[in-house]
């Protein structure tokens, strides 16, 4: 598995994808390190192409999912067809972005919040890391997001 570099995103990509590309680095970081989400913050402004992203939402991603990340795990690995300590490092700080994102930002369509976690799987993960990541969101989403994953799958 490929440690994430810092980003250096294309044109093509959202500040908010590009947020998510340096909270990503920050929680892999966190899971590898536990440094202070403090320090991983200042750190991560630092970076090439950082002035790019929504700082806004990096830092409420990044600070969410470390102060969030028991209950978020206890949310995912009842979806997981190993246990967590046996995640690769980056399918482990995608899957805890993503379940971060569908719990507290119901304005983001879960859609949305999934398709993010596989790209970032595609560009950072194993070779079918994206697929997992995909299969287990989806399945949280429809517990998180009962009503609205209802409404989508019934158009």
């Amino acid at each position: 598995m490929a440690k994430p570099t810092h980003a250096n995103p294309s044109n093509n990509r959202s500040p908010r994808h590009r947020a998510r590309e340096f909270a990503l680095q920050g929680v892999y970081e966190w899971l590898l390190n536990r440094d202070d989400a403090a320090v991983i913050v200042e750190h991560i402004r630092q970076a090439h192409g950082f002035d790019k992203a929504d700082g806004e939402h990096f830092a409420v991603l990044l600070n969410g999912t470390i102060a969030n990340a028991e209950n978020l795990r206890a949310g995912i690995a009842p979806l997981l067809d190993r246990p967590v300590s046996e995640l690769s490092p980056i399918e482990h700080a995608i899957l805890l972005l993503g379940a971060f994102e569908l719990t507290n930002h119901i304005e983001i369509p879960y859609r949305v919040v999934i398709n993010e976690a596989v790209e970032l799987a595609k560009s950072f993960g194993g070779i079918d890391g994206h697929k997992f990541v995909n299969g287990v969101l989806d399945r949280l989403a429809a517990k998180l997001r009962e009503r609205e994953v209802q409404a989508d799958r019934q158009k």
